[in-house]
């Protein structure tokens, strides 16, 4: 997810590394007759001559952009999808926990996740409005305070590895880090978190990081005091929420996607329709026992739209 203000490149040095490979997103492709950009998981695209190119699937469902998205025909999640937390540094007194729990535990069957269902793979199965909080670990910073993508990843190995979480390949891991951890590849500056998969244990895994938004909350935060209480824990629900509904849809980046490499949450990224007031602060949802404030996300369907419900 990226920030919350559109980022300019601040040093010519990364300006020339990103032409070289990468688009921010937002931008347009060179040349409109190419594959589309391929995402990263971090809210960006990439140019790629190799990339897949966009496919019908079944006769009434264009995957060539009819709804702003298009299909690459990579996997979705299919089934209820798992969800677990490894709660990465010091949770010791935060309220995240109780407050996260209760999204995860209550996101799956609700109109706002039902978005979901509008995307399906190359065999016309649409994904499950079904999601299951599956269990949680704590990780006293095993890889220290400053994260790289590989020590993300190294953190769920370990985790898996280890017994503290079961192997799931139909579940996303989150990494969840308190404010005083870094990810060195762009957290605050580039991105407020990602997803992505790798090959653990022999086994295709989706995980994704999320970084406390605490750590710099003008670029990872939308308000300053949440409707549960805690600025970080609520910045937190939104991200989380972004990263789970592209890993369903674009579980190994090569599935649903706009020709910029953008994926379904990234259309709508920082955008919170219609808000009330709860807790002295704003939300647009309820989710089990509390409510959020979480971005809308792309709908698959009537030309395609950012809604919180379907």
């Amino acid at each position: 997810m990226r920030l919350r203000h559109v980022l300019l490149v601040s040093s010519i040095s990364l300006a020339l590394a990103c032409a070289a490979t990468s688009s921010f997103a937002g931008t347009v492709r060179p040349n409109g007759n190419g594959p589309d950009m391929r995402p990263t998981g971090k809210g960006v695209g990439q140019v790629d001559p190799n990339a897949p190119a966009r496919i019908v699937v079944g006769p009434a469902k264009p995957g060539g952009g009819a709804n702003g998205i298009n299909y690459h025909g990579g996997p979705v999640m299919l089934g209820s999808t798992h969800v677990y937390y490894i709660w990465y540094g010091n949770w010791a007194s935060s309220p995240s926990p109780s407050i996260l729990t209760t999204l995860a535990s209550g996101i799956g069957g609700s109109s706002y996740f039902n978005i979901n269902t509008t995307y399906y793979n190359g065999s016309n199965t649409h994904v499950s409005n079904s999601v299951s909080y599956s269990g949680s670990t704590n990780d006293n910073y095993s890889q220290g305070t400053a994260l790289t993508d590989a020590k993300v990843q190294s953190v769920v190995n370990t985790a898996i590895t280890n017994n503290s979480l079961p192997k799931d390949t139909n579940a996303v891991y989150f990494v969840l880090t308190s404010s005083d951890v870094n990810e060195t590849s762009g957290f605050c500056t580039n991105y407020c978190g990602w997803h992505t998969h790798g090959t653990i244990g022999g086994s295709d895994i989706k995980y994704a990081f999320i970084g406390d938004p605490l750590r710099c909350p003008s670029s990872c935060e939308d308000q300053t005091t949440g409707p549960n209480g805690s600025s970080g824990a609520d910045g937190m629900a939104s991200i989380i929420s972004h990263e789970l509904e592209e890993a369903v849809t674009d579980p190994d980046l090569n599935a649903w996607y706009d020709r910029r490499g953008e994926e379904n949450a990234d259309k709508c990224a920082w955008t919170f329709g219609t808000t009330y007031t709860s807790g002295g602060a704003l939300a647009n949802v309820h989710l089990g026992t509390r409510d959020f404030l979480i971005q809308r996300n792309w709908v698959n369907a009537s030309g395609g739209y950012c809604s919180m419900t379907y």
